[in-house]
């Protein structure tokens, strides 16, 4: 049998639930008899099933799951949470063969499921494309493994490499992209858990940073604000999603409203990690100035970058972040460029 065919598979379809299952990961699992798909499932939102109970659920002959292989993403839970254990579903449904992509790093799993699966008779087979699983679920490994959200850097630069003209007419952003690639980014915000900028986007182009664009949920807001300058009625105040002040001033919370006193003489984006962990923030993107972008780069703290390049010339400005480092992927999008960096 085919295993990596079936976790291709199982992968393919959990991306569906990207988004939505926080803080469970978003994991894919498929259920064979001799060679054939018998029922699939990805994890529903949060506090709804998980990607084994809608795998097992979908068959309609629940006798042939006595034959069937169950192949899923991630090891199986072996704890009651919102949901009861999937190793205790896959025992009692009668699977006698359990395939996995990577085992779970969360300290209340972590082998657990394995060892609950194995005492009860089943066969069980784990690291089939081990690498790809843990890049599926890349925002939940590096929340749990390095205590901190997973970091997407994101800006749009001219062709001659500015990302803001030297003068503004007036208080909007000014546009380097297409319609093509601006719809791009409020999906990538709709998949990720939240947002960040710094207090010259705000001043400069009062954003809503929402999904307007696309269907899904907004993500958390994530202000810096040293000295909280930002005036209240410019839109990161409307109290719609949580919205999180970083600042050198106070700790507190209103409502929706979040602010976290921060140390600006020490490292920043360490400091901002620290508190996003707190608040169990699983994934970032980093959507502000240079200045803010660059904070991150020169940390080091950062997983992926997504470059967009326009052809539209600003001759002078602000220049662009600098990443010294090779692209992993360009594409081309109806006439904008897309280089795509990961951080090893």
């Amino acid at each position: 049998m085919n295993h990596e065919y079936y976790i291709k598979r199982c992968i393919e379809i959990s991306k569906q639930g990207i988004g939505t299952t926080r803080p469970n990961p978003s994991v894919g699992a498929v259920l064979v008899v001799g060679n054939k798909i018998i029922g699939e499932g990805y994890t529903s939102p949060y506090g709804g099933n998980h990607a084994e109970v809608n795998a097992i659920s979908s068959v309609k002959n629940k006798e042939d799951l006595k034959k069937a292989t169950i192949y899923v993403t991630l090891e199986p839970c072996s704890h009651f949470g919102k949901t009861p254990p999937c190793a205790d579903l896959i025992v009692r449904s009668g699977i006698k063969k359990v395939v996995i992509g990577c085992l779970d790093v969360n300290e209340i799993v972590a082998g657990r499921g394995v060892k609950k699966l194995q005492s009860s008779g089943c066969e069980v087979i784990v690291g089939v494309l081990e690498n790809e699983c843990k890049a599926h679920h890349k925002r939940f490994f590096t929340f749990h493994l390095k205590k901190r959200p997973y970091i997407i850097l994101k800006w749009a630069q001219t062709s001659d490499g500015y990302i803001a003209p030297k003068n503004r007419l007036k208080q909007a952003p000014v546009w380097i992209t297409k319609n093509t690639s601006r719809q791009l980014v409020h999906k990538w915000r709709a998949k990720e858990h939240s947002i960040l900028v710094g207090t010259t986007t705000i001043l400069d182009d009062n954003p809503s940073l929402d999904v307007r664009s696309w269907k899904g949920e907004n993500p958390m807001r994530i202000v810096i604000d040293k000295d909280l300058k930002i005036p209240r009625n410019l839109k990161v105040y409307d109290d719609s999603v949580k919205t999180i002040f970083i600042n050198q001033k106070v700790t507190t919370s209103n409502g929706n409203l979040y602010f976290e006193k921060i140390n600006f003489s020490n490292p920043v984006a360490l400091q901002i990690c620290k508190v996003l962990y707190r608040h169990k923030v699983q994934s970032l993107i980093v959507e502000g100035g240079r200045k803010t972008i660059q904070t991150f780069i020169d940390e080091n703290l950062w997983d992926e970058a997504r470059v967009f390049s326009g052809a539209l010339t600003f001759n002078e400005g602000t220049k662009a972040p600098f990443l010294d480092v090779p692209f992993f992927n360009e594409e081309n999008l109806m006439g904008d460029r897309l280089k795509t960096y990961i951080n090893d």
